[in-house]
């Protein structure tokens, strides 16, 4: 009985021995990241990672089995295994006798730039023990940046413009030494003031910076959408220069300005003289007179006069009534007498405010609606002097000291003055007839002669 005793002792003390063995070799291997490549990690990219397993414990090691556990950022490669067995380790191991093995990953595109730790864990094929160890992986941000927005879309012909371009840092690096430049292939567009290269020393993660250029179309283009080549270049982490080439549309040409003024008045009929002074061409120009207090356009109220070219005029006419008062008149339209402004009385600030006032009852607006280069339909108004009209056209004004009126009386005193004059030569002959039938006629000069005698009689009576 006490030899069975015994025998069962010694088993119970191989066998704890010999789990204590296995357990002490498993926790004897040291795990290292001898190599990362690339270094640092890439966004977006794999990194291969090269790892120690060094045995330092007294007890050699068999099928001892290496895994990874990827988390966030990283994930396994498709076709990789996360799992490496290493069939033999021998006890008490130097550095230069461990087993490496490699393990491929792939980093996140989105992540930011930092040290992320990844787990490896060693364990005994045989056994359920382990030993877990982090190792670091050194993740630089990718670079990475875009043209936002554009300032400008439209711009004019022989004009200097300003366009801005907003670039942003949407990658997850700081950008360094940046160049930003752009070209026009057909030398339409150029900048003035400057080249066509801005630079930008830094530019950190999520930041925007705006890059401005002063630039002109030639005098000469022809209306339309032209394409700006967009360069973005900058230093990487390893001082390498990387590119990003993107594009923009640039529409030359649009709208454009006129010239109006008074030509002539005829028997009612206003000319204005319509010019294209800018610096497009004006498609389907039409002219109005709209509705306003001092002017009314009779008849037809507007008229297309087609396309203008630009520096190209053309002369249009409408039947213009007056049916406002006119501040240069004496009288008011309501035959009021109205007397004219003493300006010796008034200030300058009077007298200016005064004339501002005249010019502005005699200025007729005019509207002006065309379609611009750019298929876009604008209006313009423009206001011009109008001179007195004549011909009968002021509808307004005809008080009794109106100009109107007054015109009116002077012909009126010239036809009763000659209809007065028609009289007295019709009754003068036909008194001159009768006393010649009766013979008592006697010529001027001797009626003269009597009256004269008989005026010196009384005298002296």
């Amino acid at each position: 009985m006490r030899k069975i005793l015994i025998l069962m002792l010694i088993l119970i003390l191989s066998l704890s021995t010999a789990s204590a063995g296995i357990s002490a070799g498993v926790s004897g291997v040291e795990v290292d990241l001898m190599t990362q490549s690339p270094n640092p990690a890439r966004p977006g990219e794999t990194v291969e990672l090269t790892i120690s397993v060094q045995n330092v414990g007294s007890n050699d090691l068999t099928d001892v089995v290496v895994e990874i556990e990827p988390e966030y950022p990283f994930s396994q490669v498709s076709g990789e295994s996360l799992t490496k067995t290493i069939s033999f380790l021998e006890a008490r191991q130097d550095e230069e006798d461990a087993t490496l093995v490699k393990f491929k990953l792939k980093v996140d595109a989105d992540v930011a730039e930092d040290i992320y730790g990844i787990d490896v864990v060693v364990s005994d094929s045989d056994t359920d023990s382990s030993v877990s160890t982090t190792v670091d992986v050194d993740i630089q941000g990718k670079e990475y940046a875009q043209v936002v927005t554009i300032s400008e879309s439209n711009i004019d012909v022989a004009t200097v413009e300003p366009i801005e371009f907003v670039i942003t840092n949407t990658g997850s690096s700081p950008l360094k030494n940046m160049a930003v430049s752009w070209d026009e292939s057909t030398g339409i567009i150029l900048p003035v003031y400057s080249s066509n290269t801005k630079y930008i020393s830094y530019l950190d993660v999520g930041e925007s910076v705006s890059v401005a250029y002063s630039v002109m179309a030639d005098v000469n283009a022809d209306p339309g959408l032209y394409q700006l080549d967009i360069t973005l270049e900058f230093e990487d982490y390893d001082s390498n220069i990387n590119t990003i080439e993107t594009k923009a549309g640039m529409f030359v040409g649009g709208a454009t300005d006129f010239d109006l003024s008074y030509s002539e008045s005829d028997e009612g009929e206003v000319s204005l003289s319509l010019a294209n002074v800018g610096n497009n061409e004006a498609y389907s120009v039409k002219v109005s007179i709209p509705e306003q207090d001092n002017f009314q356009a009779t008849g037809s109220t507007s008229t297309i006069v087609g396309n203008l070219e630009k520096g190209d005029y053309t002369i249009t006419s409408f039947s213009i009534s007056q049916v406002g008062s006119i501040s240069s008149n004496d009288d008011d339209s309501s035959g009021t007498a109205q007397a004219r402004p003493d300006f010796s009385e008034m200030t300058d600030e009077e007298i200016t405010a005064r004339q501002e006032q005249m010019e502005s009852e005699n200025e007729l607006l005019v509207l002006i609606e065309y379609t611009d280069s750019a298929g876009q339909r604008n209006s313009v108004e423009k206001t011009v002097q109008i001179e007195e009209l004549t011909g009968g056209t002021m509808a307004a004004g005809t008080g009794p000291g109106s100009r109107a009126n007054q015109s009116s009386s002077t012909n009126s005193y010239l036809f009763y003055g000659a209809a007065l004059l028609i009289v007295l030569a019709v009754g003068f002959n036909y008194r001159k007839k009768k006393m010649l039938k009766e013979g008592t006629y006697e010529p001027l000069s001797v009626e003269i002669k009597n009256l004269k005698d008989k005026i010196l009689k009384k005298e002296k009576q």
